[in-house]
């Protein structure tokens, strides 16, 4: 997530000019997040069967709303980013999150990339709460969590920093607005790992026997 986010911001921001070929070193820091997820993904699995409705698991129906929730808000900073000309993305960039407007292009980038991957892969999940089988959520909410805790507390440290541009900064009368919105963010996809990590018997593969369900008499 970081280094996708550095070397975008780096190729649009207004440092780009300042480029140099010592940039090409950041690009050996992707080998290892591959060499960890393939590792990852090639842990065996081990569960038990579970068959139960959405709304006989209240934890799972709790973790979709706030999975919903999440996806909205991260809609609705991608269009602000992309100048939706919406009085409340007006608002919300100059008077919530001026850090968006910032011309170094990293939270630009950052808000895209939750829009455009992010995004799509709060849907799955959200798919994968409701819906039995789904082996792979488990090992991806790992991968998933990791990303989204990074790239908020780089987004969290740059809107508060000190030496952030002072109308880029976020406004203090709305700093716990600010933080409380986007710890929750990040919060979503922890409580989904620990519950895929926790209680894996409901994503185990479907098989004619799990799939089968006693018929009302």
């Amino acid at each position: 997530m970081s280094i996708v986010v550095f070397l975008l911001g780096n190729l649009i921001g207004k440092y780009s000019s300042d480029l140099s070929p010592a940039f090409l070193l950041n690009l050996p820091y992707i080998l290892i997040p591959i060499w960890a997820g393939l590792r990852l993904f090639q842990q065996p699995k081990v569960a038990e069967e579970q068959r139960k409705y959405l709304h006989q698991r209240p934890q799972d129906a709790a973790l979709v709303l706030l999975l919903l929730l999440t996806a909205a808000f991260t809609f609705f900073r991608g269009l602000v980013v992309l100048d939706c000309p919406a009085d409340s993305c007006f608002e919300y960039i100059y008077q919530h999150e001026p850090y968006l407007r910032d011309p170094v292009a990293y939270p630009k980038v950052q808000m895209l990339i939750y829009m455009f991957y992010v995004l799509p892969f709060l849907c799955l999940c959200i798919y994968g709460l409701v819906l039995p089988g789904c082996s792979w959520l488990p090992d991806w909410s790992l991968v998933f969590a990791g990303a989204i805790t990074q790239a908020q507390f780089a987004h969290l440290g740059s809107s508060l920093h000190p030496r952030t541009p002072f109308p880029y900064q976020t406004p203090e009368d709305v700093w716990w607005s600010f933080l409380l919105t986007n710890v929750l963010y990040a919060l979503g996809p922890q409580l989904l790992a620990f519950r895929c990590l926790r209680r894996p018997a409901f994503f185990l593969p479907a098989t004619p026997a799990t799939l089968h369900r006693e018929k009302p008499a």
